[in-house]
């Protein structure tokens, strides 16, 4: 399975209900981890950004 972004969980981009879906994990979890590493001091956003442009959009 190729990793791509969610057209049904969808709140941005799709990008952490393609990653949930692809690894079989709650949509939420994804989404609360990644909201909470922006906390943390690193490159989180800048990622997301980059998996939004790199990741195509589910067939």
């Amino acid at each position: 399975m190729t990793l791509s972004r969610s057209r049904d969980q969808k709140m941005i981009a799709g990008v952490c209900g393609g990653i949930a879906e692809n690894f079989g994990w709650n949509v939420s979890t994804v989404r609360l981890v990644f909201v909470l590493s922006c906390l943390l001091p690193g490159p989180q956003v800048l990622l997301y950004l980059v998996l939004w442009i790199v990741m195509p959009k589910e067939t």
